[in-house]
């Protein structure tokens, strides 16, 4: 079969189609681009705002009408929640729920494969990472949450948590590498959670990854700032473990956080901050912050315009309220309106850009390594302007006639100047 595959929605999702190119390609199925004529069309859909269940109901038309001689598979966490409404679309051929999402490729397979002969490919480990223009993979170590967030559906439509072995995880790791890949982001939907029904833990789990692997780069996708096991920024000595942590605040406001049934209270997050910032050099340390949560007082916004301030979070990803069916915050009295969000949004949007460019003008001058990726923009006099990372994920650019050649290679460079937001560098 011919098989092209969609997401949308988190680095989780982004883990999960890599897994099954991977096992698509593994068993001899060819990945293809979209305007290649596919056979099978996967969809892995998001429900984690009502927009994103809006863009996966149009995802879905819109593929089905581009793509009219296609099967149509549609997985994630939309079509888990919204089962009837996403059979009814149409083109929908099969639809596999958050809970069988490890049988995608099989249930494919048997209840869609089409009368054409797999193209066996000369290196079947070789997946098109590379064709989807990709320097880093995402590694999906456990999936599921145990707890019950007032704001959240995921965790509802995932489910219990699983955690996969690290014996399998380390393998998969070795694997990427050798395709060429020279970073992996380490993800969950409760990545702190890992181990927690297999009598073992996060720190073991990147203990294990640094010292069974040797891939350049290794990341870590989103965790909750309580979940953290002791110890932890001990592991941050190895150079391979990049320095940039994502721990979702939500809320400056005590009150706040207790109505969205957080477990983390804004001394305990300083505390942990603090501590992190002191043993992990250079560490940008980022967050999510809710904008207009049920019952929002003024008083308990200007706490969380406060602590962001205090914080001094490198990048900020804010998100206004939206009530989800079937979260306990939906039924909450007291709905900010929408008005006040978008006002509350825009301050805070102002305030972080402000934050990010602070923090960003504290590194030009410095040395840096850089992993260059395969996006680049090219100029009026035939030069290419390539963008890569530093290893603590700031964005960088450099411009030449011949700095294309560096795509997927990391490189020692100085942070000469900030434009927009973006480093310009220059090879050391």
């Amino acid at each position: 079969m011919r098989v092209h595959l969609k997401t949308l929605g988190c680095r989780l999702n982004e883990a999960e189609i890599e897994s099954w190119a991977n096992d698509f390609s593994q068993r001899g199925h060819q990945l293809v681009n979209e305007d290649q004529a596919p056979d099978v069309l996967v969809l892995n859909t998001c429900a984690v705002t009502q927009s994103a269940v809006r863009k996966s109901r149009q995802l879905v038309r819109k593929t089905h009408t581009k793509n009219p001689n296609a099967k149509l598979v549609v997985s994630g966490c939309y079509a888990t929640l919204n089962k009837d409404e996403t059979l009814s679309l149409d083109g929908v051929d099969l639809l596999v729920n958050n809970q069988q999402k490890d049988q995608l490729v099989d249930l494919t397979i048997e209840q869609l494969s089409v009368e054409t002969m797999p193209s066996i490919a000369t290196e079947p480990n070789a997946v098109a990472l590379f064709s989807r223009g990709r320097q880093r993979a995402f590694i999906k170590v456990q999936d599921g949450c145990r707890y019950r967030c007032s704001f959240c559906i995921v965790t509802i439509a995932r489910g219990d948590e699983k955690s996969r072995a690290i014996d399998d995880i380390i393998k998969e790791i070795n694997s990427i590498e050798q395709q060429g890949i020279c970073e992996v982001v380490i993800t969950g939907v409760h990545l702190g959670g890992y181990g927690s029904d297999t009598n073992s833990n996060l720190y073991s789990l990147i203990e294990a990854i640094l010292e069974q692997t040797t891939i350049p780069r290794i990341r870590m996708g989103s965790l909750e700032p309580w979940d953290l096991p002791k110890g932890f920024f001990k592991l941050f000595a190895n150079p391979r473990l990049m320095p940039h942590m994502h721990l979702p605040m939500q809320s400056g406001s005590d009150a706040v956080l207790k109505r969205m049934s957080r477990r983390c209270k804004t001394d305990e997050f300083r505390s942990l901050v603090a501590e992190a910032r002191a043993l992990v050099p250079n560490l940008n340390i980022t967050s999510d912050i809710i904008v207009g949560f049920p019952g929002e007082t003024e008083l308990e916004w200007q706490q969380t315009l406060a602590f962001v301030d205090e914080m001094q979070f490198a990048d900020l990803h804010i998100f206004s309220y939206s009530p989800r069916e079937g979260t306990k915050a939906a039924s909450m009295p007291e709905q900010v309106r929408n008005e006040l969000k978008k006002q509350r949004s825009k301050a805070l949007h102002q305030l972080a850009s402000n934050l990010k460019q602070q923090n960003m003008q504290g590194y030009i001058g410095s040395h840096c390594s850089i992993l260059w990726e395969d996006s680049h923009d090219i100029n009026d006099d035939g030069s290419y302007t390539l963008f890569g990372y530093t290893p603590n994920y700031l964005r960088v650019k450099i411009t030449g006639k011949d700095v294309k050649q560096l795509s997927n290679q990391i490189n020692s460079c100085l942070l000469s100047s900030l434009d927009k937001g973006v480093f310009n560098a220059e090879l050391t």
